[in-house]
């Protein structure tokens, strides 16, 4: 699976603003808002109610928040970097900088459960980690999710 082609362009956030787990969810809903063309609070809703069931914190610094809305019609992506990492309960308890949220279709199954375990891999490899940390604009955030999505999987 490509996770560049899930990535949305208008959808990479670099410097994000929160000082909770609560905030950073508020500011992937507002970048899916803006670039999935979805209603703000219904996007939010979504992401609470998912992460109501269990944290989305995959540990190392990162966050794969995911939920299933109305208004789209395949699985898409929003990336969003945190200028200050937050608590997320993530399974290491570290705070959380890096947000790839996942937003599938409600009847969508197969290609979201698919897209979660790409983005997984992916985000598993430190050197991984270390270059979306370190990237400059949204297009390289991009381009590592295109050209990096195939990296093995690194212990961290």
């Amino acid at each position: 699976m490509d996770i560049g082609e899930l990535l949305v362009q208008d959808g990479i956030v670099l410097k994000g603003g929160a000082s909770s787990k609560r905030q950073a969810l508020h500011v992937v809903a507002t970048a899916a808002a803006e670039a999935l063309g979805l209603e703000e609070s219904r996007v939010f809703d979504a992401l609470l109610e998912r992460e109501s069931l269990g944290s989305t914190g995959l540990g190392s610094g990162v966050a794969v928040p995911h939920a299933r809305i109305d208004g789209i019609a395949s699985v898409r992506a929003v990336f969003v970097r945190l200028d200050t990492p937050v608590a997320y309960a993530s399974v290491d308890d570290r705070p959380v900088d890096l947000l790839f949220a996942l937003f599938a279709p409600p009847k969508d199954g197969a290609e979201h459960l698919r897209a979660l375990a790409a983005v997984s891999r992916a985000l598993r490899s430190s050197e991984m980690r270390e270059q979306l940390r370190q990237a400059r604009t949204p297009d390289s955030i991009h381009a590592l999710f295109v050209g990096g999505a195939n990296l093995p999987a690194t212990a961290a």
